[in-house]
C-alpha cells in the first residue's frame, strides 16, 4: 500500500533509487517490451529509474514497468486535487461509484503521484494506472508496448472463497497486502498457500526464479496468542542499529518487526512485536519520516485516526508476550494527529510533505499534501 517507504537511515542503502548498478548496466534493461497483462492492480511501489512495481492479487505476481517518468523535480511543491476520485472517473469516461482508489505511490524522482485504480466493480473490474503530476494534471499510464518484466508468486492461495457465513473470505485477494523496493530487492507481505499462512518475501530484482516465501509467525497482544494465518497490512523497511528490518502492522494493531536476513525462502520465523496499538482497528498504510534528528512512523487506521509512533529507543524495546486486555496500548508509544482526518493513504512527497489519498464531504476523495507533523 505504498511506494519505497524508507527510514532516513536506509538512504544510503536506497541510493540506486537514483542511479545504475554497480557495473555501469541499468535495470531497465533487464525489463522487455510487450502489454503487461495485469488482472488487477492492488498495491503500488517505485524502484529506481523510474521503475513502477504493481501488485496484482488476482494473478498473484508482481510487475516492474518502466514509466520513463525520469525527469527529477525541483523545489517542493504542495498539491491537492479535490474530488480526485470524480476527475479519475471522468478521465476513464464512468463515474465515481464505478471506480476503486486502491493505492498511492509517489515517484521519488519526478514527485508525481500514481494511484492504482480498479474500473468497475465485482470479478469484471479492470486494472487501470494514472499519474497526477506536480501541476494537479491526470493521465492514464499507457501499458502499449512498455518495457515491462513480471514474477509469479509460486505458493499463492488458489482462487476461491473459503469458510461459511460471516467468515467467508478469498485468501487470494490477499496473496499481496503490501510491497515495497529496497537496495535490490522487492519486499512482498501477504498470504501463502502453506500451513503457516502469513508470508513476507524478499524478491531478487531483476526477476529471475522466485521461492517460496518465509512463513511469519506473531504473538498478537490483543488476542493474547501466536498467531500465523493473519497477514501483514502494511510494512515499511527500517534499520535497527546496523540491521535492516521491516516494521509490519497487523490489524487490530500489533506492531511486529522482523530482521531482513531471516527472510529465506520456505523458511519459518517468529517476529517480535515491538507494540500493541489497540484493538477493532486494521492499519491501512505506514510511511516512515525523519523530524528533527529522529525517525518516526506515520501510520493510517481505519478506526484509531492517523499515528505519529516514535522510534527512540526501538532497539531496547521489550517483547510483547503477554495479553494487552481491553483495547490497552503497550510498547512503543504513539500520538494521534487530529487534523489528518479521513486519510486512507499515504507516501512521503518529499522531506516537508506527505501526500495523502483522504475522505471529504459526501463521499468524495482528495488528494492533498500535508505539512509532516
Amino acid at each position: 500500500m505504498k511506494s519505497t517507504h524508507l527510514s532516513t537511515s536506509l538512504v544510503a542503502l536506497a541510493i540506486g533509487l537514483l542511479t545504475v548498478g554497480a557495473n555501469g548496466e541499468k535495470l531497465t534493461d533487464s525489463l522487455k517490451p510487450g502489454q503487461p497483462d495485469l488482472k488487477s492492480a492492488s498495491q503500488l511501489a517505485f524502484g529506481p529509474e523510474g521503475i513502477l512495481f504493481a501488485a496484482d492479487t488476482k494473478g498473484a505476481a508482481i510487475f516492474a514497468i518502466a514509466t520513463g517518468d525520469t525527469t527529477p523535480a525541483s523545489g517542493s511543491h504542495p498539491l491537492k486535487v479535490e474530488a480526485v476520485n470524480q476527475k479519475v472517473a471522468a478521465l476513464l469516461g464512468t463515474s465515481a461509484d464505478q471506480i476503486l482508489i486502491e493505492d498511492l505511490a509517489v515517484n521519488p524522482i519526478s514527485r508525481n503521484a500514481y494511484l492504482a485504480v480498479s474500473r468497475g466493480r465485482g470479478p469484471e473490474a479492470t486494472p487501470v494506472l494514472v499519474r497526477v503530476k506536480s501541476d494537479a494534471k491526470m493521465e492514464t499510464v499507457s501499458l502499449e508496448n512498455v518495457k515491462f518484466s513480471k514474477a509469479i508468486l509460486p505458493d499463492a492461495p488458489t482462487e476461491g472463497v473459503v469458510g461459511s457465513g460471516q467468515r467467508q473470505s478469498n485468501p487470494r485477494q490477499e496473496s499481496i497486502t503490501d510491497i515495497a523496493f529496497l537496495e535490490d530487492r522487492v519486499l512482498i507481505a501477504g498470504l501463502s498457500n502453506e500451513e503457516f499462512s502469513s508470508t513476507l518475501r524478499a524478491v531478487p530484482f531483476p526477476f529471475r526464479t522466485v521461492g517460496n516465501g518465509t512463513s511469519v509467525e506473531i504473538y498478537h497482544g490483543a488476542h493474547g496468542r501466536f498467531e500465523t494465518r493473519s497477514p501483514v497490512r502494511t510494512f515499511v523497511p527500517f534499520k535497527i542499529g546496523d540491521e535492516p528490518n521491516l516494521l509490519a502492522a497487523y490489524t487490530c494493531t500489533p506492531l511486529v518487526r522482523f530482521p531482513l536476513s531471516e527472510l529465506r525462502a520456505g523458511a519459518k520465523i517468529r517476529g517480535t512485536t515491538i507494540a500493541e496499538l489497540g484493538n477493532r482497528n486494521r492499519p491501512l498504510d505506514m510511511i516512515v519520516y525523519q523530524k528533527d534528528g529522529k525517525d518516526y512512523l506515520l501510520m493510517a487506521n481505519s478506526s484509531r485516526g492517523v499515528m505519529k509512533v516514535s522510534t527512540d529507543n526501538i532497539e531496547k524495546t521489550e517483547p510483547i508476550l503477554a495479553h494487552v486486555p481491553g483495547g490497552g496500548t503497550k510498547g512503543l508509544t504513539y500520538e494521534t494527529i487530529k487534523d489528518w482526518t479521513g486519510v486512507d493513504q499515504l507516501d512521503r512527497l518529499d522531506g516537508q510533505f506527505a501526500l495523502v489519498v483522504r475522505r471529504g464531504d459526501g463521499g468524495s476523495l482528495n488528494l492533498e499534501s500535508l505539512p509532516l507533523p
